[in-house]
């Protein structure tokens, strides 16, 4: 099951009830990262608790370990990992390229028409991904919201490759399609949940690419959209600028989702600029500088002045984490690089901006959302 329903708009901004068969999620929304079928340093009873309606898991990683045939012995990631709301899988496309690139068999990365040769980054071992594959291993993981097989062309790449990048990209899209379809009429059969399917649109920063990806992925007409490649290096005018031109050639009827977009500032913009879902490893990695999102800025906990502070990390957040420890405390765990600190910041970032979505939802819905974007501050 995934139904869909847009329940108001605030000019840009969107408000949509999203159905799946492991529950329902409200839009707008952040999805913490479960790369490997956990959150870092965050329990599934503590994603309850802060109120996550969904979870995104990597095809890559549970690919190569435990492997997605054993994710599907024990009943899918939702069992796998005792987290039994909604999960979206990415499709390992980035995972493929990137982690080759930083090995010593990087050049063993072989992209033909077929797929993807690499090597795993944890033995070296020798792999390939098709677009079918990956449709079926994304099947095995069983999550609700499955991505379209796809080449991560490099951010600095010319107008000529990635346009050739592209264009076997939307042929991979076609191909995952079909794939996906065969897949569900034979889950259906077997009275197992169904999976939605969503399309990327890619290209770094070309315009005329990105226009052209966005009409192929609209006409592809899959459940719904991804927007990839607007986050990993480009100047904010440059993701502005790409979000704006694709915004006519993308469907309104259709929820967007924004890869890797994870601090207060960038939702707020994107929430405008009609994006609906999106992720990001940053909330449970910033613990390491001793970041903390807050309303009135960002928070350096290490920094000296908090040495002696009884204040909460911040006076107008509700998590367990603001309601229950001083700053003096949480800047000592971070500095003695205590498990329990990063669990306490991861805890409270992903909180700040699982409610900074559906606060953002609210104002969508009194149609205030332009006053709420105006008085957000961050430093």
């Amino acid at each position: 099951m995934f139904q869909y329903t847009l329940q108001n708009t605030d000019w840009f901004a969107r408000a949509w009830e999203i159905k799946t068969a492991h529950g329902t999620i409200q839009t707008p929304i952040f999805m913490p990262v479960g790369t490997k079928a956990t959150v870092k340093w965050v329990s599934p009873e503590n994603l309850d608790e802060m109120g996550a309606q969904i979870i995104l898991n990597n095809t890559y990683h549970l690919y190569l370990r435990p492997g997605d045939e054993v994710v599907k012995h024990f009943w899918w990631a939702h069992n796998f990992q005792n987290y039994h709301g909604p999960i979206l899988t990415d499709s390992g496309g980035f995972q493929v390229f990137s982690l080759g690139q930083t090995r010593q068999w990087d050049s063993l990365v072989k992209i033909t028409e077929d797929g993807v040769h690499f090597r795993s980054f944890i033995d070296g071992s020798k792999h390939f991904f098709t677009p079918e594959r990956v449709m079926d291993i994304q099947s095995n993981i069983g999550a609700d919201i499955i991505m379209a097989f796809d080449e991560c062309a490099p951010g600095k790449s010319t107008h000529s490759y990635a346009r050739a990048a592209m264009e076997r990209t939307h042929r991979w899209a076609e191909r995952s399609k079909q794939q996906w379809l065969k897949n569900n009429e034979l889950r259906k059969s077997e009275w197992i949940h169904e999976q939605a399917l969503f399309g990327i649109v890619q290209w770094v920063i070309f315009d005329d690419l990105r226009k052209e990806s966005a009409k192929f992925i609209r006409e592809l007409d899959t459940p719904g959209i991804s927007i990839w490649g607007l986050s990993v290096g480009e100047s904010k005018e440059d993701m502005y600028r790409i979000l704006d031109i694709m915004k006519e050639e993308l469907p309104k009827e259709k929820p967007r989702y924004l890869m890797w977009v994870g601090t207060p500032e960038d939702l707020i913009e994107w929430i405008y600029r009609w994006v609906d879902m999106f992720d990001c490893v940053l909330p449970t990695r910033v613990w390491r500088h001793g970041k903390a999102f807050g309303t009135f800025g960002s928070i350096n906990i290490k920094n000296e002045k908090f040495k002696l502070s009884d204040e909460k990390l911040d006076s107008h957040c509700v998590c367990k984490v603001c309601k229950n420890y001083s700053r003096w405390y949480l800047r000592h765990l971070i500095k003695e690089d205590e498990m329990h600190g990063m669990s306490l910041l991861s805890h409270h970032n992903l909180q700040f901006l699982i409610d900074l979505g559906k606060n953002a939802r609210i104002a969508i819905q009194n149609w205030t959302y332009n006053d709420f974007r105006n008085d957000f501050r961050v430093t």
